[in-house]
């Protein structure tokens, strides 16, 4: 009740303070339209985040100077340093990425949030932007009412842009005409109580606007117009990046460990890089100085001597902070760790006193990781494509097997997933990153852990890839379409094999010779997804299924074959011959 009375007390305050300023009003409409623009673009670069952006994310932030790299660049691209935080939320969830790599990526997209001041510093407010925003809306709207998703995310991009250079065109005019009337430079504070008070007035209204973008160009608008000294615009800027970590811990409440963490990370990072700035607030003001004389920026530049500040003070922020990553993500995995679901299943092998020896630890993280494989990734895998366990431990021929089992077993593999994989997944990689980080190992002892580390992260993303497997599967029995049917039907009868393979390798029947046959059946889906599935094209050809099952067809060929391989490799980096895989696992 109290909330919403504050709330609506505030929309009163506003609507009358927007009665009696209309040059107020003015502004204020620049920061509502430039808001809706960086919502917009947000909406529009989504579209691409599924695809491309996914595996471009994968493939490079398997180093550190990657991920940072990468984080500015992509915030550069998308001018959305929170979308870039979302997006490593989901990998860090999923265990695609690490941690470490996650900071990486939050550090990059630190230095890629300057480009926004360099934007409007450079070239927002030195000609009639308004001109740009007008063709850039009319054919934005043309390109989001298309069907195809693409379309309409490039659409929506240029609507954002558009919206977010028309926000500045109205900013700059209604400060422009404010400065007529009152002149907020007479309220300037000098000294360290002026750097203190202003930074603090950037946190506010950072935390207000939701958005730091949003806050630096509301800050160069008003230098530009001379409503702000440079000295206290330096100041706002430093909010402005603190107040940003504010909305994001906000923001991260509601959302999981990975998510808490990174927020926590982003935090630390930002107060720090704000803490030594102020601290060194001359000799960066005469290094900026120094630079814009030599880059050629007129010494009466402010804004683009802002931008400039900015970025400098985000890039040594950055430059400091990368020697201590590992230290960071240790002091988060420690202190912020998530609460197990009561029903979850706990570890085995693995407690503190294993973390005495390398050996104990190295013992616990191979049979934790080789009961969580044989136990959970199996029955997900098996009952992801309708097989039950003891069928794969039979010597029933697969293509009997498979045509009787036509009924859906109903997994549900997110709740298999949090009941018996999540919590000990993120305990095997607690305890192997607390291995490597406190004991002294040898480089063989240090290489085994980062190959059960891997094996584990292979085990997550079989469960991802059998979950939209299943989908389809299951799907395909209601189309009542033989030779769709027939397709999926060889997909599982592939899936099964390689259990069967797996299993009995592990058992130690024959070891030698199914160990031949993994490497073959390994070497067989890696080749098979380069070729491609020529039996869908000729099914497309004839007209046999329609092109909405051809596309499930040729994800689903994908996955399984990445199934099959990844399966494979997990079981090479983690079993010896003393355990079965299957053996006293009913269905």
């Amino acid at each position: 009740m109290y909330k919403k009375s504050l709330f609506f007390l505030l929309l009163l305050a506003l609507a009358i303070t927007l009665y009696f300023s209309p040059n107020f009003e003015t502004i204020a409409a620049g920061v509502a339209i430039l808001l809706f623009g960086m919502i917009m673009l947000e909406e529009g670069f989504k579209v691409f985040t599924k695809g491309p952006l996914q595996q471009i994310l994968k493939k490079t932030t398997d180093k550190l100077y990657k991920s940072i790299t990468t984080g500015a660049v992509l915030t550069t691209l998308i001018q959305s340093s929170s979308l870039v935080s979302v997006i490593t939320i989901s990998f860090i969830s999923a265990g695609l990425i690490t941690l470490s790599s996650g900071i990486g990526l939050i550090f990059g997209a630190n230095i890629g949030s300057t480009t926004t001041a360099w934007l409007v510093a450079g070239f927002g407010l030195k000609i009639k932007i308004s001109a740009l925003a007008m063709p850039m809306l009319i054919f934005g709207l043309i390109f989001s009412l298309q069907k195809v998703n693409t379309l309409k995310g490039i659409g929506n991009v240029l609507i954002g842009l558009g919206f977010f250079f028309l926000g500045i065109f109205f900013m700059k005019e209604g400060f422009d005409v404010f400065s007529n009337d009152i002149d907020l430079t007479k309220y300037a504070v000098s000294g360290f109580l002026g750097l203190i008070l202003y930074t603090g007035i950037g946190i506010i209204i950072t935390v207000l606007l939701q958005s730091s973008a949003a806050s630096l160009v509301l800050v160069l608008t008003a230098l530009a117009a001379g409503q702000i000294e440079y000295e206290n615009a330096l100041a706002l800027a430093i909010g402005a990046n603190v107040g940003t970590t504010i909305t994001a811990i906000l923001g991260s409440i509601s959302s999981n460990i990975a998510g808490k963490r990174l927020a926590i990370a982003h935090l630390i990072f930002n107060v720090i890089t704000a803490t030594l700035a102020l601290a060194f607030i001359y000799p960066l003001g005469n290094l900026v100085n120094y630079l814009a004389n030599a880059f050629g920026i007129s010494a009466t530049d402010y804004t683009l001597k802002l931008a400039l500040f900015h970025t400098i003070f985000n890039v040594i922020g950055v430059l400091i902070m990368i020697p201590f990553i590992k230290k960071l993500e240790q002091f988060l995995v420690k202190y912020f760790q998530e609460k197990p679901n009561s029903d979850a299943a706990r570890p085995h092998y693995l407690n503190e006193a294993v973390l005495a020896f390398p050996a104990s630890v190295i013992t616990a993280l191979t049979d934790e990781s080789k009961d969580l494989y044989k136990n959970a990734i199996f029955e997900i895998v098996a009952h992801g494509i309708n097989i039950h366990r003891e069928d794969i431990k039979s010597n029933e021929k697969p293509k009997n097997i498979i045509k009787n089992s036509t009924k859906d077993l109903d997994i549900a593999i997110d709740e298999v997933y949090h009941a018996k994989v999540k919590y000990i997944y993120g305990e095997i990689i607690r305890y192997a990153a607390t291995a490597q980080s406190k004991l002294k190992l040898t480089e063989s002892q240090n290489t085994t852990i980062s190959e059960i580390k891997i094996a584990n992260r292979k085990m997550v993303e079989i469960i991802k890839d059998v979950r939209e497997l299943n989908r389809n599967v299951n799907m395909s029995s209601t189309l009542n379409n033989e030779y769709l049917i027939k397709e999926y039907n060889l997909y599982r009868k592939k899936v099964l094999k390689v259990l069967r393979v797996i299993y009995r390798f592990r058992k130690g029947d024959d070891t030698k010779n199914y160990s031949k046959k993994m490497n073959k059946l390994k070497a067989a889906a890696k080749e098979n997804k380069a070729k491609g599935n020529h039996s869908i094209d000729n099914l497309i050809r004839k007209g046999l299924i329609t092109p909405e099952m051809a596309s499930s067809l040729f994800n689903d060929y994908s996955y399984v074959n990445d199934i099959i391989k990844k399966l494979i490799e997990v079981a090479e980096l983690l079993y010896s011959n003393k355990d079965s895989l299957l053996e006293n696992n009913p269905e």
